[in-house]
């Protein structure tokens, strides 16, 4: 069977003062451990039953007691041959934290409650915040490194891709975390005909700071097949059942009227000098779908919908949103400077259109537990077509394809595991090798 029960080689919860711990593998209902490319830190929870008194003649919740800011010291090991890796979290610098304990019942024989779990580094992100001044000359991912190094103390960084554009700020007494998502929105990866937009996030196998055309690019790191049988639609193969998909639905397919608001297609963008008391001219500031060109997507090429039936322009061709911005001239250095800190219009519609096209398409899947899956991994998946012959077994060719994982969630409960993803991406149909 592809769906199999959980398997943990430690679930250890320790007091705030470290001078108790308990195993509560025995009593573990279920745990979910998410990771998100849109969230800064990798987050679970974990729903216990506790029978009888456990710490020293008392109840866990009591006894230990839990109060928040706990240690908890998890390993899940893979259930299957297919799956190399294990959820690990059992060194000091990879501790999960009790952020908050919810749904307390408390009986005369039993005790429930749910462990709310954090990384170290979120909980070092509300204690802090970034005061340092960085030039203009340093490259956006140099001051990523940096404040992961200097202010979260981050123990993991998975990969910090190189951006092509420096950025001069301040950090304002601002979270980490906060600085961090705001400079993944300016960063311009390098390369030619690079796109900007890049996420920053945690996996359990650390920080990344990554290029959207990077995602994009990686080799497909699994294929999943969704068949009413155990046979392929391909010459006539059986399907693993590791690599099986259970369930999906569609969450969004397009959204027009949210893109058109967004500017998602195309914007007029309005830049203020205040050296020389300019504005953009109309013609400078348009960005269109043709500025946005050779553009690397996981499907086909995309197309946008024409404005209305005849007509011979499209949605990319006439702006929806327009942007106004006074330009960053001579705010960062020291001494007296007339030179453009990263200029907006490079980055700033680019960005966004990146953003928004990534969610053209969003799916939702279920399939048996693979620890060897992260957010941010591109994985391809097969649906059959609609036909109204059985005979005539083939894949839908435009839902098929490439997808990146947006979010997942590994369930373990006492008889099964699973791992349930919300997949998204750009164009329809399949890449063109």
């Amino acid at each position: 069977m592809a769906i199999q029960k959980s398997i943990y080689e430690s679930l250890v919860v320790e007091s705030n003062d470290q001078k108790k711990s308990v195993d509560i593998a025995q009593g573990a209902v279920s745990l979910d451990y998410y990771e998100d490319i849109f969230s800064p830190t990798i987050t679970a929870t974990l729903r216990i039953i506790n029978n009888g008194t456990t710490v020293d003649n008392q109840s866990i919740y009591n006894g230990l007691p839990l109060r928040g800011g706990e240690r908890l010291i998890l390993k899940v090991a893979p259930n299957s041959q297919n799956v190399k890796t294990s959820l690990d979290f059992t060194t000091p610098e990879r501790y999960l934290y009790v952020s908050s304990i919810s749904d307390v019942i408390t009986e005369t024989n039993r005790e429930s409650f749910t462990l709310n779990l954090v990384s170290r580094e979120a909980i070092t992100n509300e204690t802090i915040r970034v005061t340092k001044k960085y030039a203009s000359s340093s490259r956006i991912d140099e001051s990523v490194r940096g404040i992961l190094d200097e202010y979260l103390l981050a123990n993991k960084i998975k990969q910090i891709d190189k951006t092509s554009n420096p950025y001069g700020f301040v950090g304002n007494l601002r979270k980490p975390f906060t600085v961090l998502i705001w400079l993944a929105s300016k960063s311009v990866p390098e390369g030619n005909n690079a796109n900007a937009g890049f996420v920053f996030y945690q996996t359990k196998e650390g920080f990344n700071f990554r290029s959207l055309d990077g995602l994009i690019q990686q080799e497909s790191k699994a294929t999943y097949t969704y068949s009413q049988g155990s046979e392929s639609y391909q010459e006539n193969t059986k399907i693993d059942n590791d690599f099986k998909i259970l369930n999906y639905f569609v969450n969004v397919n397009q959204n027009i009227l949210e893109k058109l608001r967004l500017g998602a297609f195309s914007s007029q963008r309005m830049f203020f000098n205040p050296l020389n008391f300019t504005v953009t001219s109309p013609q400078d500031g348009e960005f269109t779908s043709e500025d946005y060109k050779d553009v690397k997507t996981l499907g086909g090429k995309q197309k946008i919908p024409k404005v209305s039936d005849g007509s011979g322009k499209t949605f990319g061709d006439i702006p929806s949103r327009i942007f106004t911005q006074i330009l960053d001239i001579g705010t960062i250095e020291k001494d007296v400077s007339k030179d453009l800190n990263s200029d907006p219009a490079k980055y700033q519609a680019q960005s966004l259109v990146r953003y928004n096209l990534l969610m053209t398409q969003t799916l939702s899947i279920i399939v048996p537990c693979n620890l060897d899956l992260n957010a941010g991994n591109v994985i391809e998946c097969n649906f059959p077509k609609v036909n109204s012959s059985e005979d005539a077994k083939e894949y839908d060719t435009e839902v098929s394809g490439l997808y990146i994982i947006k979010e997942l969630c590994h369930h373990f409960d006492a008889e099964n595991s699973y791992t349930s993803m919300k997949l998204i991406r750009d164009t329809f149909g399949k890449q063109k090798k």
